[in-house]
């Protein structure tokens, strides 16, 4: 089986949500012109389910923010790590770190999986 994704999650104050929204798009064009398969976000909008533990109560999300994640699909983890490589080297994503900060980075979440179904 092949496949692999890199998942993000990210609390966004609401109120950046639109800018938010632009740079995601300008770096997922990025992430797919370097090679990526497919770069999706999301919000949040459905949290919690009786009998499983929330994805609030394992990232902080306070009551002005939004909880994002995004989904990046790629071949294979080698795969994954010769886009990223050229991702993080493009002058296009240097500009954007250089760009302030829409959310507080320090509470992403982050995690690259092997794909082991495919339904």
């Amino acid at each position: 089986m092949s496949g692999y994704v890199d998942l993000y999650l990210l609390p966004v104050p609401e109120g950046n949500l639109g800018r938010y929204r632009e740079t995601a798009t300008r770096f997922g064009a990025v992430v797919r012109e370097h090679g990526g398969l497919n770069y999706r976000e999301f919000r949040g909008d459905d949290l919690s389910a009786d009998g499983a533990v929330s994805f609030t109560e394992g990232v902080p999300v306070g009551s002005e923010e939004v909880l994002t994640a995004a989904v990046v699909e790629f071949e294979s983890r080698a795969h994954r790590d010769e886009v990223m490589q050229k991702v993080m080297q493009d002058p296009r994503v240097a500009e954007l770190m250089k760009e302030e900060s829409i959310a507080n980075m320090e509470q992403m979440r982050y995690g690259g999986f092997e794909t082991i179904v495919t339904a």
